[in-house]
């Protein structure tokens, strides 16, 4: 079961795909944060998504929320798959240990190992302010984040 909203969210702190390290806690009280988690780099609706995501980057800027996409994939195959994509959006590794903030916000798959997706739109003040999930080899529909963003103001 994923965070609902009202619950706080997780503190994390992942590399992305250069190696920087993102933490919320750097974003609480400066702005919202969407967290998009997605199973697996370079799989096909993974892919959809990313670019779906990436092509709508100006509608979280001008939510002024900072838009990250997480996998348990290293972040050396999230490197590589922005470059193959040819995207712009930050890509987080949830690698190690596996899938620990999947986990956190309920959105990891234990018997399969990896995030379902699952996507958490994170108020300045660190609480969870809309969250919603798809089925299994179904991407979310950008509508979804539409009212996300919503949400967060």
């Amino acid at each position: 079961m994923i965070l609902g909203p009202g619950a706080r969210a997780p503190e994390f702190v992942l590399p992305d795909q250069f190696g920087a390290p993102q933490r919320l806690v750097d974003r609480l009280g400066v702005a919202p944060t969407v967290l998009a988690f997605v199973p697996f780099a370079f799989s096909r609706v993974c892919t959809g998504e990313l670019r779906e995501l990436d092509a709508a980057r100006p509608m979280f800027d001008e939510a002024g929320a900072r838009l990250f996409v997480v996998s348990v994939d290293a972040k050396y195959a999230l490197r590589a798959w922005a470059e193959a994509e040819g995207v712009g959006v930050a890509l987080l590794s949830d690698f190690w240990p596996h899938g620990a903030v999947a986990r956190a916000y309920g959105a990891f798959e234990e018997d399969a190992g990896f995030a379902r997706r699952a996507s958490f739109a994170i108020g300045a003040d660190g609480v969870i302010r809309s969250s919603f999930a798809s089925e299994p080899g179904e991407p979310r529909p950008m509508s979804a984040y539409r009212e996300a963003l919503d949400a967060l103001r």
